[in-house]
């Protein structure tokens, strides 16, 4: 074996030793993708709130594709409280109570609320006394703007203004909405 055959091997057995063999199977999707595969479930905090991806999502009873569809979700952005991490799998509780798994792929970190329970007024600023600028009915899902002492900006339809945070579900007693 000459000088530089033997330097380019002893370059590679280095370079092996130094980075490790690389990883032993692929990357899970969703971890690409969103940032949260299994190394990083356990840095998000618990609970918090996510909403649905897709038009249809299924919840499953336990984490993974071999547990059965429990329910069916229909309504894209649909914010769920995210209660446990399990590798690229998320236990969530809806709000009605309903618990079980969704895959990370059909969750997205935007944060929406849903009015409940009964319609909203949004309002220009966040006082009692300001002006309405448009009435959310009840059920409606809303993309949350942030969140400041008992009021939150949210934005439905082309209309963005203040509600109380009485009237939206979606959130926890100090969180401000990001």
């Amino acid at each position: 074996m000459d000088s530089h055959r033997s330097a380019c091997l002893c370059a590679l057995v280095a370079a092996l030793l130094l980075c490790g063999p690389g990883p032993a199977a692929p990357v899970p999707f969703g971890a690409v993708l969103f940032g949260v595969g299994p190394a990083l479930a356990s840095k998000l905090k618990v609970p918090r709130f996510v909403s649905l991806r897709f038009a249809r999502v299924n919840l499953r009873t336990g984490p993974g594709k071999n547990h059965p569809i429990e329910w069916v979700y229909q309504r894209r952005g649909l914010p769920v409280e995210v209660i446990r991490d399990y590798d690229t799998w998320r236990q969530v509780r809806d709000r009605w109570g309903t618990v079980g798994w969704i895959h990370v792929s059909n969750l997205t970190g935007r944060r929406t609320v849903l009015i409940d329970p009964k319609s909203a007024l949004l309002r220009r600023r966040p006082q009692e006394a300001a002006a309405a600028v448009a009435r959310a009915e009840a059920g409606a899902i809303a993309q949350l703007k942030k969140c400041a002492a008992a009021w939150c900006r949210i934005s439905a339809e082309g209309h963005t203004g203040w509600v109380r945070r009485s009237e939206v579900w979606g959130l926890h007693k100090k969180d401000d909405g990001r």
